[in-house]
């Protein structure tokens, strides 16, 4: 699969945070994949949760559900 054929949803400064978004997508049925860009020494940086581009937009709507 192809880089681009995926969607960045969702940015999180913990790690723990990225993996409750994807836990909550695919409970609705969105496959998801967290990348952790968080430098383990310095501890600084963040998680992205990404999703393929025909489930972006159902995504983002069940993410900002949760979040109001």
């Amino acid at each position: 699969m192809e880089e681009n054929e995926f969607a960045l949803v969702y940015t999180a400064g913990q790690n723990y945070q990225a993996l409750l978004v994807k836990g909550l997508l695919e409970e609705n049925g969105i496959e998801a994949t967290v990348i952790n860009k968080k430098d383990s020494e310095l501890i600084i940086g963040f998680a992205e949760v990404y999703v393929r581009k025909e489930d972006k937009e159902r995504a983002l709507q069940i993410i900002a559900a949760r979040e109001s």
